[in-house]
């Protein structure tokens, strides 16, 4: 099987006039379809540095990010930003700590937004899908709602709901209970372990190594660098 997410020796450094900052250095990482997986580390390790380098809202200095899915092999850093924005909308969905839903939109409208973005529904169907994905982590009642009239657990969910919009095969979480309290945050786990179970591939950053029972397999990362013996196998 190959991998639906590939880093060949990424390295990303940073410019500023303090000098380079290497935040990744020699990235060499498979992730296969179907996977829960995990990527662990203290706050500057790079966890966050490297997610950006597979969804390709950062831009690598050097290597390749290679991305399988859709039934297309991409080279992600090869694409210009609007063919790249296009392309992470159909293909990767996003979930942050800090939700990042918009204030003045209410749930509903946050979650049919990468659907009007892309342009691959009519508006109708969009509407009706972002109901149904509301219906499904249990917020469809508060629909009509700004973000700002729900809990933070309610808003994170909301986010996961807004992720899946376009039917992304490929998740991405960074920190995603990093600021929800720990009954929140297993229901968030449970749902996000149903969804690998339907098939999806989800890459979750956390500081926790508390959660490792939880992935199918985690890697380590320390000072930009993955760990040696990286990749572990959660036992079950």
């Amino acid at each position: 099987m190959q991998p639906i997410i590939e880093l060949r020796n990424v390295v990303k450094v940073y410019s500023s006039p303090a000098g380079d900052y290497e935040a990744l250095h020699g990235i060499n990482l498979e992730i296969y379809p179907g996977e829960f997986f995990g990527i662990l580390g203290k706050s500057g390790a790079g966890k966050s540095t490297l997610l950006n380098m597979i969804t390709g809202v950062d831009r690598l200095t050097s290597g390749e990010v290679i991305v399988r899915a859709r039934g297309r092999e991409v080279s992600v850093h090869t694409l210009g930003e609007n063919a790249l924005a296009l392309w992470r909308g159909r293909t990767i969905g996003v979930v942050y700590q800090s939700f990042q839903l918009l204030p003045m939109l209410n749930l509903l409208q946050n979650v049919m937004l990468p659907m009007d973005l892309c342009g691959d529904y009519h508006p109708r169907r969009s509407r009706e899908r972002a109901l149904e994905l509301l219906r499904r982590v249990e917020l469809e009642e508060h629909a009509f709602k700004p973000p700002a009239f729900i809990s933070g657990g309610q808003q994170q969910r909301v986010a996961i709901a807004r992720a899946l919009a376009n039917d992304p095969p490929i998740l991405v979480a960074d920190e995603p209970t990093g600021s929800l309290d720990s009954v929140t945050a297993d229901h968030i786990f449970d749902f996000f372990e149903e969804l690998v179970a339907e098939g999806k591939t989800i890459v979750m950053v956390t500081h926790d190594h508390g959660l490792m029972p939880r992935f199918d397999r985690y890697v380590r990362i320390v000072d930009g660098q993955l760990a040696e013996d990286p990749v572990e196998e959660v036992a079950v």
